[in-house]
């Protein structure tokens, strides 16, 4: 982060987060999900070829969430970056990763995020109702919801997975009241 950074580089990291509006914005002002694009922002100025991100979502409620973790996908995919995501929501980690550590002081257990479900060590600390049901329902949301309150339609090209909170009725009811 101490690298010198040009106004190109800084424009380039702004739209690609979404937050050029916000690049004379007060810091106490922004919400949550701002200020967590605007982190993301200032840690791809650069290009790395791994991100850290210790809970990215910090701050942010259910819709900034799914959104956030679309852009962390988008980032991975266009820097063509690793990430190692620390993170507490199991639904996320088990849904959408490639592999998963399991921490609990040392750790416990790591592999695919099918092999960690699977493991022993994983059922007896989350359970086996963790183990069983959360750990691999897969979500493919066809719908954004915008800053003004709108709904847009994802085309098939731009859906990624994510994980459900059990929120599938209440989400199909809200788009039906955005439409």
């Amino acid at each position: 982060l101490t690298h010198a950074t040009n106004e190109s580089d800084i424009q380039r990291a702004l739209l690609s987060t979404g937050t050029e509006h916000l690049q004379n914005a007060q810091v106490r002002n922004l919400s949550g999900g701002e200020f967590q694009r605007v982190l993301l922002a200032r840690a791809v100025i650069n290009k790395p070829e791994l991100l850290v991100l210790d809970e990215p979502v910090q701050g942010v409620d259910f819709n900034g969430e799914i959104a956030l973790y679309r852009l962390i996908e988008k980032i991975r995919t266009e820097l063509n970056c690793g990430i190692i995501l620390i993170s507490h929501d199991l639904h996320v980690v088990m849904s959408n990763t490639d592999r998963v550590i399991c921490l609990n002081g040392h750790v416990c257990c790591s592999g695919s995020p099918e092999a960690v479900a699977l493991a022993p060590e994983f059922r007896s600390l989350f359970g086996e109702r963790a183990a069983n049901e959360l750990a691999f329902y897969r979500h493919n949301h066809d719908h954004e919801h915008l800053p003004d309150r709108t709904v847009r339609r994802l085309n098939e090209s731009k859906l990624h997975p994510h994980a459900d909170f059990g929120r599938e009725a209440a989400e199909d009811k809200d788009l039906k009241r955005h439409a």
